[in-house]
């Protein structure tokens, strides 16, 4: 491929997004009233109803709640990779610097979607393709977006490597997926989320799986690169003790609702929401060795059946009978954050 060709391709994707209204002034990521739908043999699944975050450049938005809450359905479609159908966007917009990503083309949304925001999957071993080298994957996104040579890509590939800290790149580069190690496959992961040097990342669960010292590795690792290159990060995770020291602030997620939003010290001095509070006091503390894990009773309900009222009720503690009629809206709550709970003072007293 001869240099004309390379910076040919590389100046048509470039002009695409040139050519997009940015708004400087606009927050890095606005997501307001997103709603998804997924349309199942068991009838309409609202996996989103309503969700809304603003996220800036150097700024860590964690996204907490269980399994099947709604949090990798959120970061999808920010993305703009769901399955559509069964899936579909009802309502809401994801506008990244201004520009509504719903409303551009297929072909737009993809440029925006390798240079602009890029994600890290929660299983490595199956997000890479193992039978190509981690060199050829990770040198591939040049050769797609920037129309790169081999050699120009592959010496990327090794710079990247190195960038996430991974020892002898140069001889890494050629190994195969399965010979790294669970932690080394992250960081080959938050490499190819970092190739294009997008101004957002959003990793989905980077730690299931991992023991606890790699854990704490990987999140340092995804700290120290943010920090580096004051990228926007979204942190997706069911685990309240992987964030507490990473986040700005933090998103509650439950049956597809954003129950609480709020500062990082905030929610853990000070939960303004029951599902948020039973979360916090679900985590296995040093000074509670003998005694029972406290743990939320029922299960989450049905997205094809939820409810009326508020979802949680079924589960919370403080519910009453306006709860079980009344959906609630987010309420102000002191301190500038937002609770979903009619009795989001008697919560915030407790």
């Amino acid at each position: 491929m001869t240099e004309t060709t390379i910076e040919s391709k590389r100046g048509t994707e470039n002009e695409v997004l040139a050519n997009l209204p940015w708004d400087a002034n606009a927050p890095l990521l606005e997501v307001d009233n997103l709603q998804v739908e997924f349309h199942t043999r068991d009838g309409v699944a609202k996996a989103i109803n309503g969700v809304s975050f603003t996220l800036d450049a150097g700024e860590t938005l964690g996204i907490l709640g269980e399994s099947g809450c709604g949090k990798s359905v959120t970061a999808q479609a920010i993305m703009g990779i769901l399955d559509i159908p069964p899936a579909k966007i009802t309502g809401g917009s994801i506008k990244l610097n201004g520009v509504d990503l719903l409303q551009l083309d297929e072909k737009t949304r993809r440029h925006v979607r390798a240079n602009k925001i890029a994600i890290i999957f929660q299983d490595a071993l199956s997000a890479l393709n193992p039978v190509f080298t981690v060199g050829w994957q990770l040198a591939e996104l040049y050769r797609k977006h920037s129309g790169a040579s081999r050699a120009q890509a592959k010496a990327k590939a090794v710079d990247l490597l190195k960038l996430v800290r991974i020892p002898a790149a140069e001889q890494r580069v050629n190994a195969f997926p399965h010979q790294f190690s669970g932690g080394m496959r992250q960081r080959v992961m938050i490499a190819m989320a970092l190739a294009l040097e997008p101004d957002i990342i959003i990793a989905d669960e980077p730690t299931t799986a991992l023991d606890v010292t790699v854990q704490a590795q990987v999140m340092q690792l995804l700290a120290d690169l943010q920090k580096s290159q004051n990228m926007g990060l979204i942190l997706i995770t069911h685990d309240m003790g992987v964030v507490a020291d990473v986040v700005d602030k933090i998103t509650v997620m439950y049956a597809g609702d954003a129950v609480e939003r709020a500062d990082v010290y905030q929610i853990y001095e000070r939960p303004a929401h029951p599902y948020t509070k039973a979360l916090l006091e679900s985590i296995p503390r040093v000074d509670m060795k003998g005694q029972e894990l406290a743990a939320i009773k029922g299960l989450p309900p049905p997205l094809t059946q939820l409810p009326p009222g508020c979802s949680f009720q079924p589960r919370c503690r403080f519910a009453k009978d306006r709860c079980t009629t009344e959906d609630p809206p987010l309420y102000d709550v002191p301190g500038n954050r937002k609770s979903a709970c009619h009795y989001w003072e008697e919560v915030f007293n407790s």
